[in-house]
């Protein structure tokens, strides 16, 4: 009896255990939930102001009152890596939901729809996507001179193909199951359909291609600061930064080094956690 009792609780905590993420994807949760600290509440942890300059510790190696040195303007580059993370994070993350909301929107009305808005939108996307979106990025900023936010409203409009064909494919496989065809005999509005019914089935491609736009778009700025676009000159930004150490390598490694490990890290960070949630995803949705 003892044995038979036991048995339950044993696979009941081999099943918690199975539901653990690995190592590695709770590691990239602490990454994540670090950076998100330094982008709202910088401050608390910033040993001094980013744009506070000391000429007299100008490009200066790792000390005990600077840890990373100085930049050429004499800044603590520790503070500008920290200051830095809000532009960091912040247009990847409304880049992403923004071609999330849009995209998964246009894709899975094409795809339930079909006709003259499937060809519309099919049309929409093969312009996008024919467009060098880099090129185009620099060359709006360039003329325009909008800076940061016209960088991130462009990158925006440029990611969205990727997601509408994605869910639109995804869409197009659900239309011809039978729950969508029971959903349509019994009179529900297709906007209801698509929001309850469609767009639970494709969850796990809408959170796969939500984190790799984030990722997308955080190398995109980071790029784009690098080449001297988006960020205001003097501003605290990973991309600027690593362009602004190249030439104090001898002096200040550390310039470049810093904002590169923190691009590696949370783009490498974001992507384990979007392969993860995926996969949950779909063996949730098997599982059902």
């Amino acid at each position: 009896m003892t044995t038979l009792a036991a048995e339950p609780a044993v696979a009941v905590r081999r099943a918690s255990v199975r539901r653990l993420p690995p190592l590695t994807v709770i590691i990239s949760f602490v990454v994540v939930l670090i950076m998100l600290v330094l982008t709202v509440v910088p401050g608390l942890v910033e040993p001094y102001n980013p744009l506070y300059q000391n000429l007299f510790l100008s490009a200066a190696g790792p000390t005990h009152a600077h840890w990373l040195g100085t930049d050429s303007n004499g800044r603590d580059v520790l503070s500008l890596v920290i200051g830095g993370t809000r532009s960091a994070l912040i247009g990847p993350a409304l880049i992403a939901f923004g071609t999330v909301t849009l995209g998964a929107s246009l894709g899975m009305a094409a795809g339930f729809l079909g006709g003259p808005l499937d060809a519309f939108v099919n049309r929409l996307a093969d312009l996008l996507y024919a467009l060098p979106g880099l090129l185009v990025v620099i060359v709006i900023v360039g003329v325009v001179g909008g800076g940061y936010w016209l960088a991130v409203l462009v990158l925006l409009l440029l990611s969205i193909p990727g997601e509408i064909r994605l869910c639109r494919a995804a869409t197009s496989v659900q239309v011809r199951l039978p729950y969508v065809e029971a959903a349509r005999t019994i009179g529900l509005p297709s906007r209801r359909i698509i929001a309850r019914h469609i767009a639970p089935n494709i969850l796990p491609t809408i959170i796969a291609t939500f984190l790799l736009d984030f990722v997308g778009a955080l190398l995109g700025l980071a790029g784009l600061a690098y080449l001297g676009f988006g960020t205001p000159p003097g501003a605290p930004s990973w991309g600027a930064l690593l362009y602004a150490g190249e030439s104090l390598l001898q002096q200040n490694p550390w310039l470049s080094i810093a904002p590169a490990i923190l691009i590696i890290i949370t783009a490498t960070s974001v992507t384990l956690i979007g392969d993860w949630c995926y996969e949950r995803a779909v063996r949730s949705g098997t599982d059902r």
